[in-house]
């Protein structure tokens, strides 16, 4: 086989396996897809091959040195995938991802198949087989906050979500009352369920839901 040959099933090996974790992101609708997994195996097993094939003439070459700076870049463009919003973050498992992906097209850039390979379908286990267990696994928070002018309305409210209150403040504007409550449940209670909880006390009118 020839070199040219071997460097473009190297190449062309990264992307489809970087188009198979996009597409199973596709599927979730997460904001990293197809072709953001494509371009991150293919530009990590490109910079790989340049590290190895790239420098013919020096005498003295680290090729690690490019390795651990897509590392360091896939980082950075990773970061931007995180989002947080109150207690709640989005993004994170994307951002994984597409930062094992990267680590995907660098094994493929340096020949190592069967490897990079075994990684993605690690990876798409992890993904999709494990993310029917872990969404009813663990717990969450949802910040709520209601504004009354019935105290008894409150006290409803509070003890309504006793089973998982985590906490709550109270201020006054007025005549109204605003509550701010913290409750912690478990990953299986649907938002849907707490929003018609709080919409079956009399009184209370909901701000927000997060």
């Amino acid at each position: 086989m020839s070199l040219a040959l071997e460097l473009t099933i190297r190449l062309v090996g990264a992307g489809l396996l970087g188009a198979v974790i996009g597409f199973e992101r596709e599927l979730r609708a997460k904001g990293a897809g197809i072709r953001t997994h494509v371009l991150v195996a293919i530009g990590a097993s490109l910079l790989m091959l340049i590290s190895q094939y790239g420098f013919p003439d020096a005498v003295k070459f680290d090729a690690a040195r490019i390795a651990a700076g897509v590392v360091g870049g896939l980082g950075f463009v990773c970061g931007g995938i995180i989002m947080k919003t109150g207690n709640h973050v989005s993004g994170l498992t994307t951002a994984v991802g597409v930062w094992v992906t990267g680590a995907i097209g660098l094994g493929m850039g340096a020949g190592m198949y069967e490897l990079s390979i075994l990684a993605t379908i690690v990876l798409l286990i992890c993904l999709e087989a494990l993310n029917y267990y872990t969404i009813h696994l663990g717990e969450k928070e949802y910040n709520i906050v209601v504004c009354t002018d019935d105290q008894q309305a409150i006290a409803k409210a509070v003890d309504g979500f006793k089973d998982k209150l985590k906490g709550f403040s109270l201020a006054k504007d007025g005549d109204l009352y605003k509550v701010n409550i913290t409750l912690r449940c478990k990953k299986s209670v649907k938002f849907s369920e707490i929003m018609d909880q709080i919409s079956a006390i009399p009184g209370i009118t909901l701000k927000s839901l997060e």
